[in-house]
């Protein structure tokens, strides 16, 4: 499931919100103001355009508490990795894990120093 900066910011914002609580209710001005916060200014609106279209990708799931909607990340992020890795093992290496690790170790050699 390929992500884009913004969906991935969002992503990680969400886990870091409900890291102490998982049960926490995270609203999009949640996610604003811990973006902004951290160097990432966005409009309010091009943040519930991103965390809308994720719900549709199933990687949210929104809710309603009384008349206001809120998030949660269908995966943690452990297994949204695991898929990530998955997909890119299928897409570019036949599913051959021990070839990926190899290209991986071969390609990253210098930042792994």
């Amino acid at each position: 499931m390929a992500c884009g900066k913004l969906e991935i910011d969002i992503l990680n914002t969400i886990w870091t919100l409900t890291a102490e609580c998982e049960e926490r209710d995270i609203s999009i001005q949640d996610v604003v103001d811990y973006l902004s916060a951290n160097g990432v200014d966005r409009a309010y609106t091009t943040i519930k355009t991103v965390m809308d279209r994720l719900t549709l990708k199933s990687i949210l799931v929104r809710y309603k508490v009384g008349k206001k909607f809120f998030y949660r990340a269908a995966m943690n992020k452990r297994e949204m990795a695991i898929e990530a890795i998955n997909t890119v093992a299928e897409q570019f290496f036949d599913k051959d894990y021990a070839h990926m690790l190899r290209f991986i170790e071969k390609e990253c050699s210098e930042l792994l120093v």
